[in-house]
C-alpha cells in the first residue's frame, strides 16, 4: 500500500440535505481523519475528545466554540485543541470539516 496520499477534500463528501455525513480518511495507530458533512442547522453538540484534536473547516460556514470562545468557522479556518477541550459546531450552510485526532 501507499505510504502517500493526495486528496481534493471538496470532493470527497457533499454535505447532506438533513443531519450529519462521515467518511473515515485515516485510521492508523497515530491519527484518525474524518470528513464530516453537516447539513444547515446541524452539528455537534457540546463534547471533549480524550485526545488533542484539529478541526478544518473546507466549505461552507459554522457557528463553532471552544472552550469559553465562540469562533465563526469559514472555509480555512483551523483550530487545534488540547485533549479534554470542550467543543461544538453548528452549521449556518452547509459544511465539510475535516476533523484530526491525535493518538
Amino acid at each position: 500500500m501507499s505510504q502517500h496520499q493526495i486528496r481534493q477534500l471538496i470532493d470527497e463528501l457533499q454535505p447532506p440535505e438533513t443531519g450529519k455525513q462521515t467518511k473515515v480518511l485515516v485510521d492508523d495507530a497515530n491519527t484518525k481523519v474524518v470528513l464530516f458533512g453537516f447539513a444547515v442547522g446541524s452539528g455537534l453538540a457540546g463534547h471533549v475528545a480524550p485526545i488533542p484534536a484539529m478541526i478544518q473547516i473546507i466549505k461552507g460556514e459554522a457557528e463553532l466554540t471552544v472552550g469559553d470562545e465562540s469562533v465563526a468557522g469559514k472555509p480555512g479556518t483551523w483550530i487545534q485543541m488540547a485533549a479534554k477541550t470542550p467543543h461544538s459546531i453548528k452549521a449556518q450552510t452547509p459544511v465539510v470539516m475535516l476533523l484530526t485526532l491525535l493518538k
